[in-house]
């Protein structure tokens, strides 16, 4: 039998970060993916002849320190410039946001929209650190675990009384509270809130969680705008695959686990190894699961080896995905109103009314009629995802029930797709006479094709009670297990979802104390 120090579960980028880390120190790593090609959620696949696409569309999060430590400059990744969020209006009035700028609104709005960001930078910089670190289980701790907890509370405290205040009661506000607090213009308030609600089973008006969310979304080298790589997200893959193998790391596609072994003595449980869908067993001195929580522990630990009152959180944990994909492959590069040339993400919710309407229909399984969407046209930047003078429009759809009412039949994928494609007509005349094929992908698509559960993009709801110290739960927060020798490093864990690496990072560096 074939002997490792480590199999790491999952080929996406946490899983390809973590396996990065372990050969780079020295360990003899496999890494075990279902699919044909690795990446997960981040891969890249052909659509329609000459057409390819991802899932993922653009980067705002991916940490440098990860990027230099596996050296992935030298691997063929090259980080994309910052571009700016285009709020799309029907009569081609678009309000910009980029940086420390937006234009396309009143001198008031721009005015606080300079103050919004300084004040929103300083609380996203005081979670910034943490983001690449494992936060301690709160009781029992030791002394490095405690100094952490003590800085934590120092760079708290070093923000002032005032601005701490401000921080507390910001953190638990509605989206659409913060917004109205601060701005007048709907769809500038509309697409700021997007970083806060997108992938999440939440609205404007949800509390308790979107504001940290948005937070989290600018502690990235980026400040919270998105980029593109000049490769495309595939460039990123590619790299994290190169850094790996050039580090030991050995990748097998077409591997699909069935179960975790689990051995059991006087001591008690401990993972031992993996056994594949071909039936065959290969050994290992750890087992680390870049999968989500759900998967690890049902799928393929098994409730038998795990208490009841863990498994019983771990069941509770929200996994219900409300984002589906729609790729478009065109003839043609499509014409805005009101934008001279679509670079950069374009946002169609002309308020936030849309939004949160958009999600009172997902709630009860049905769909919007006035969808609301993120578009980016990715083959502008990779000239390889369509063939010369062709593109590909790649959009994010909140919010689409995974559990559709009368279920994902094929006239209720066409309906849908004619009502996203009659949407983006208002913004982008004549678009519908170059589309040469369509591919959605619906919550549920997503959770057959990259075996992640609810179609859940974080693996994970990004709540309170998931998070930091919790996330997904305690007695696996940090990304050990109940169950020794096992380890997790997917969304799932902290700092959760999104292309930034904290999980593989955090997860390798827990293994390597």
């Amino acid at each position: 039998m074939q002997h490792y120090n480590t199999i790491i579960i999952g080929a996406g980028h946490n899983g390809l970060i973590c396996a990065a880390y372990l050969a780079k120190a020295g360990q003899k790593v496999l890494v075990l993916e279902a699919s044909d090609v690795p990446g997960g959620l981040a891969s890249t696949h052909e659509f329609h002849p000459g057409f390819r696409t991802s899932v993922a569309q653009s980067l705002n999060q991916l940490s440098a320190k990860i990027v230099s430590d596996l050296n992935l400059d030298k691997h063929g990744y090259k980080p994309g410039e910052d571009m700016g969020t285009i709020g799309l209006n029907q009569n081609g009035d678009n309000i910009t946001i980029k940086g420390d700028t937006v234009t396309g609104v009143t001198e008031k709005d721009a005015s606080n929209y300079v103050k919004y960001r300084k004040m929103m930078l300083r609380y996203a910089n005081v979670l910034k650190p943490y983001s690449l670190k494992t936060i301690p289980r709160i009781g029992v701790n030791t002394l490095s675990e405690v100094m952490l907890f003590a800085k934590m509370g120092l760079n708290l405290r070093m923000m002032g009384k005032k601005a701490l205040q401000e921080f507390m009661r910001m953190v638990t506000l509605p989206t659409r509270d913060l917004m109205d607090e601060n701005f007048d213009n709907e769809i500038l308030k509309a697409a700021l809130s997007w970083d806060g609600l997108i992938g999440s089973k939440n609205a404007p008006r949800s509390p308790n969680h979107s504001v940290l969310m948005m937070l989290y979304r600018m502690t990235g080298d980026h400040g919270g705008d998105h980029a593109i790589p000049p490769g495309g997200i595939e460039s990123l893959i590619l790299a994290l695959v190169s850094s790996a193998e050039a580090n030991g790391a050995e990748i097998r596609t077409e591997s699909a686990v069935q179960k975790i072994t689990i051995q059991g003595d006087e001591n008690g449980l401990k993972a031992s190894g993996v056994e594949l869908v071909s039936g065959d067993q290969i050994s290992a001195d750890r087992v680390v699961s870049s999968t989500d929580p759900k998967t690890t522990f049902f799928d393929l630990v098994g409730v038998d080896n795990l208490e009841i009152q863990f498994t019983n959180r771990i069941n509770r944990l929200s996994t219900d995905g409300y984002v589906a994909k729609l790729h478009l492959a065109l003839s043609g590069l499509p014409e805005f109103k009101g934008v001279s040339q679509p670079y950069g993400r374009m946002i169609i919710a002309s308020k936030m009314d849309d939004i949160e309407f958009a999600w009172d229909d997902a709630k009860y399984g049905d769909i919007s009629e006035n969808p609301v969407l993120e578009l980016v046209i990715p083959s502008l930047y990779n000239k390889t995802m369509a063939p010369q003078g062709q593109h590909v429009l790649s959009a994010n759809i909140m919010y689409v029930p995974g559990n559709l009412n009368g279920g994902w039949t094929d006239d209720a994928k066409r309906d849908l797709i004619n009502r996203l494609i009659e949407e983006i007509e208002k913004y982008a005349p004549g678009i519908r006479e170059q589309i040469l094929h369509q591919e959605l992908l619906t919550p549920a698509d997503l959770e057959r094709d990259y075996k992640v559960t609810g179609g859940h993009w974080h693996h994970s709801e990004f709540s309170l009670d998931q998070m930091m110290m919790m996330r997904p739960t305690y007695e696996a927060a940090q990304y050990k297990t109940p169950i020794p020798g096992l380890y997790l490093a997917g969304a799932g864990s902290h700092p959760g979802g999104g292309l930034m690496g904290g999980p593989g990072h955090n997860a390798a560096h827990e293994i390597l104390k």
